[in-house]
């Protein structure tokens, strides 16, 4: 398995959540064979310079913390859309971002975290704390009916590989008929795939599906899971900040469980999922 991952982006604003977010990115990077930049989003031209030269200092405190020295970048623009339009233009192949949740107006209009995840391609792992080990052993996997969970098994299977992790597959008890067959075919393809490159992994079915998102959080606690693998909604809108999309509440977990959300793309969409990862 060949190492494709270029470079992990940590998006920067000096705060404590930024701090925990490079953590994640150096746990990653060690074990992947990384570079890892820190990117900061400016409004104005005109604090570049001054931004620059602070994040270069970071970059150095970084280098001492951690034995690991992170490329620099700052950037104008609005961070709901600079950060995504920046990983489509660099060799960016995955973000790692903290967040603060779900809080304030933020209820209302959605999580902003999500709102920056949406903007981009590229996966994004969201975190609210340090790492509790530099390890992930157990990565949480959970199946619905929706045909983009195949996407996201390419990062279970690519993940696994690098960390000898073990895949905690999580479905949804089903009764319907159509949406069965669509569950069971996403899963039968999931166990496939997983066997046929080696990868470990068990089984567990929900009690209610309509607290699919709260059981699955609460499983992912309960065995100490180090991530959870989850799927942006496909062509978010105003509608889903508003109503909430799931996947915001999941971002914002109270355990504080890293969550890997990926985006759906077309061209990953028209693979041929027989070939290498």
């Amino acid at each position: 398995m060949e190492r494709s991952l270029h470079k992990i982006l940590v998006t920067w604003d000096f705060s404590e959540k930024a701090e925990f977010a490079l953590a994640h990115a150096v746990k990653l990077s060690k074990q992947l064979g990384t570079q890892i930049e820190l990117l900061h989003v400016v409004k104005k031209e005109s604090d570049i310079e001054s931004a620059m030269a602070k994040l270069d200092d970071e970059a150095q405190s970084a280098e001492d913390r951690y034995g690991v020295k992170p490329l620099s970048k700052v950037i104008e623009g609005s961070i709901f859309h600079a950060i995504g339009e920046y990983t489509k233009t660099e060799d960016v192949k995955l973000v790692v971002m903290g967040t603060h949740g779900i809080r304030g107006m933020q209820k209302i209009t959605g999580s902003w975290a999500l709102k920056v995840i949406s903007s981009s391609e590229v996966p994004f792992i969201v975190v609210q704390d340090m790492p509790r080990v530099e390890t992930y052993d157990k990565i949480v996997f959970p199946v619905n009916f929706k045909a983009e969970n195949k996407e996201k098994l390419i990062w279970a299977i690519y993940l696994a590989k690098y960390f000898n992790s073990k895949i905690y597959l999580f479905k949804p008890p089903v009764d319907d008929g159509y949406y069965l067959t669509k569950v069971n075919n996403n899963l039968l393809f999931a166990k496939k795939h997983l066997t046929h490159y080696g990868v470990e992994f068990e089984l567990e079915t929900a009690l209610k599906a309509s607290k699919f998102e709260d059981e699955m959080l609460e499983y992912a606690q309960k065995i100490e899971a180090e991530l959870v693998l989850i799927m942006t909604t496909k062509g978010i809108g105003l509608g889903d900040y508003i109503f909430g999309a799931s996947e915001q509440y999941i971002i914002a977990n109270s355990a504080k469980v890293p969550i890997m959300c990926v985006n759906p793309r077309k061209d990953v969409a028209k693979a041929n999922y027989s070939a290498n990862w």
